[in-house]
């Protein structure tokens, strides 16, 4: 079986529980959740650089299979759509 990699990027607030919430409620056996606490006194240099490297600019954020999701991309709330779009919670 193929793992999907979800990527989580949260900073603490409300609305990154909720995404958090939201990835697990969805995921399958075949997805593998990553989350990153990018709260600036926690953050690693490995979250950082991921940062960077998927050009995230709000929080939360949820990166799947080293693509960020659409809503992400594009500064809008996370959706089971947009979730379910880029492939959580399908094997």
């Amino acid at each position: 079986m193929t793992l999907r990699l979800i990527e989580i990027f949260v900073a603490g607030c409300p609305r990154c529980a909720e995404a958090v919430a939201l990835v697990e409620q969805m995921s399958c056996p075949a997805c593998q959740i990553q989350i990153w606490d990018v709260r600036t006194e926690q953050i690693t240099p490995a979250a950082r650089q991921k940062l960077d490297d998927y050009n995230i600019h709000r929080l939360p954020a949820v990166v799947v299979d080293g693509v960020l999701v659409d809503c992400c991309r594009q500064q809008q709330p996370i959706s089971r759509e947009a979730l379910a779009t880029a492939g959580v919670g399908q094997r």
